[in-house]
């Protein structure tokens, strides 16, 4: 399926960055006349993903986060945040909730289990020392109301 608009972002793994990337989505978005709760979801779901790539994906270097977001006809949204940092060892663990590889207690490790609650569907790839890819799929049924 070929999308009707998309977008594409690069940026710096900073933290001061991930407010940015949060804003620019959903400005996107928002031609979809998404209700407070869509945008919010959508909001929420690229925050963790973006955090997960600053936090996760690059540790303690910095790389770039790269964003595509593609609208396609029926007001579907798919957004993939990928990142080239260290990648997941075990996937199948990294999505149970509460797992973490943070080692300061900073991070409750829930990143995976909001993106999946918030948004209507979620696959997530990953090659160790390759990076990963979270794709994030919402459809906007409100059209504003």
């Amino acid at each position: 399926m070929k999308p009707i608009n998309e977008m594409k972002l690069i940026f710096e793994s900073r933290s001061c960055n991930e407010s940015f990337a949060r804003s620019a989505v959903a400005a996107f978005v928002s031609v979809l006349d998404p209700n407070v709760e869509e945008i919010s979801d959508i909001k929420t779901a690229v925050s963790e993903a973006v955090t997960n790539c600053i936090v996760h994906g690059y540790k303690n270097d910095i790389g770039k986060v790269y964003i595509h977001v593609k609208i396609f006809e029926g007001a579907l949204v798919s957004i993939n945040i990928r990142d080239r940092g260290c990648g997941i060892l075990d996937l199948k663990k990294a999505m149970e909730p509460l797992f973490t590889t943070c080692e300061t207690g900073e991070r409750a490790g829930l990143g995976f289990s909001i993106m999946e609650s918030f948004m209507d569907k979620m696959k997530v790839r990953s090659n160790p020392g390759k990076g990963t890819s979270v794709t994030l799929e919402k459809s906007i049924v409100s059209k504003g109301k």
